[in-house]
């Protein structure tokens, strides 16, 4: 008998043994099958991130080559039509637009890569949505009638002053309505209504905007990608349209920053829908009216005479600024680098210069080190008006330039009336 009980407890000791070999062997497959299965997948999606990157840059070449061709070219026939007034007038408009295309192009990239890195934030500024929406229509003005649209804007707001990022909010409708424009062929319709609902939130107002078009549309296979990046359905030589395929995903992250929505439909040769839900701090008239004042003609007027001091390295826009403010009536003067900059204002007389630009790169001494020192002079010098003027334009240079002691900031490709309003309101102020 006790054979047999030490025989049977043998038995089913093998058995165990045998069962639990046979257990770690099918979880081993299993570990094997599963780390093999998130290797192809891996690979699989890695290999399909080079394709989109690889097609965005066959895009962005040929995009990018398109307006720089039209540069050259339109440049090179200006130079020999220049006796030509009309001829030339012609060359340089189509030279400004495609300059302004290839910067877009640039400035989209470039948007993007910040925002991946998280490196993009909020500013809170009062402003009335009616003259935005009025500020946006604007724009596509032009391009409405060029294409002989039926275009068609209405606004049901019940608080018209809220608390935003003017900038990226305007950044959001110009890429969702112009693209309504590039895709809708000529005597289509567009449609942009701007309406606010009920909000919970006591102090906030929710706005939907609805941008609806009769433009080409979009397939329903392509739906699900229209926020992915570099992604486009069709290449600008199928359609004859130039883009990045960034536009959206830019337009979706800042949405999705301020705490929106945006949804699209779209059906192929039948037109596109976008709603997009954000949430605004409501402000009042007289906040806004305040951030908000106006440079009047008479203190733009006033900056005639003024001697401004350019402190700018590049030889090239040191001349186009020089000459811009001297076309304003404007005296101006050019220092090489922050460091001459300094020393030319400490040998003048005080008052003598009335404000500097400031670039930022510069050998020798930085337009910030130039601005510090300037800040810890003596007398009046410490007291003038410093604009940077400079393609340092992201958020954080506007922020760096104010640190070191600067007044203002302007970006390079510099708006030239922006610039006049920035320098009659710092004179007016000092």
């Amino acid at each position: 008998m006790s054979q047999l009980v030490i025989g049977f407890f043998i038995d089913v000791g093998i058995l165990i043994v045998v069962c639990n070999a046979f257990w770690q062997y099918f979880v081993r497959r299993y570990k094997e099958a599963v780390y093999a299965e998130n290797i192809k997948k891996a690979a699989k999606e890695a290999e399909m991130a080079n394709e989109t990157k690889t097609r965005f840059l066959f895009n962005m070449s040929h995009d990018i080559r398109t307006p720089m061709n039209a540069i050259v070219g339109f440049s090179e026939l200006l130079e020999k039509h220049l006796d030509d007034r009309e001829l030339a007038a012609d060359y340089v408009s189509k030279i400004k637009k495609s300059s302004s295309f290839l910067l877009s192009l640039i400035n989209y990239v470039l948007e993007m890569a910040r925002i991946e890195s998280g490196k993009v934030s909020l500013k809170s500024e009062v402003t009335c949505s009616e003259t935005l929406i009025d500020s946006l229509n604007a724009v596509f003005e032009s391009d409405i009638k060029n294409k002989n649209l039926n275009y068609k804007c209405t606004q049901d707001i019940e608080h018209k002053y809220i608390v935003c990022d003017v900038t990226k909010v305007k950044e959001i409708y110009l890429n969702i309505i112009s693209n309504a424009i590039k895709y809708t062929k000529s005597g289509g319709s567009i449609s942009v209504n701007f309406t606010e609902i009920p909000c919970d939130r006591e102090g906030y107002a929710t706005y939907v905007s609805i941008v609806e078009d009769t433009g080409i549309g979009m397939s329903k296979e392509y739906l699900p990608h229209i926020f992915e990046e570099f992604s486009r359905e069709h290449t600008s030589t199928e359609i004859k349209i130039a883009g990045t395929g960034l536009g959206l995903p830019i337009v979706k992250s800042l949405v999705e920053l301020m705490g929106g929505t945006i949804d699209v439909e779209s059906k192929v040769d039948v037109g596109t829908k976008m709603v997009v839900t954000l949430t605004f701090p409501i402000a009042t008239k007289e906040h806004g009216e305040e951030q908000n004042k106006q440079v009047t003609e008479q203190s733009i007027y006033n900056i005639k005479g003024k001697r401004i001091l350019i402190a700018e390295d590049n030889e090239l826009n040191a001349e186009i600024a020089m000459t811009v403010l001297q076309e304003n009536g404007i005296l101006a003067e050019c220092a090489e680098d922050g460091k001459i900059c300094v020393e030319r204002l400490e040998k003048m007389p005080e008052g003598y210069f009335d404000a500097i630009l400031m670039d930022i790169q510069m050998p020798n001494m930085n337009g910030y080190e130039a601005a510090k020192k300037i800040r810890a002079l003596d007398g009046k010098r410490s007291e003038i008006p410093i604009i940077a003027m400079t393609a340092n334009a992201f958020e954080e240079d506007k922020k760096k330039a104010i640190d070191s002691g600067m007044n203002a900031h302007i970006g390079k490709p510099v708006d030239i009336e922006k610039l006049i309003e920035i320098l009659a309101k710092m004179l007016a102020e000092s």
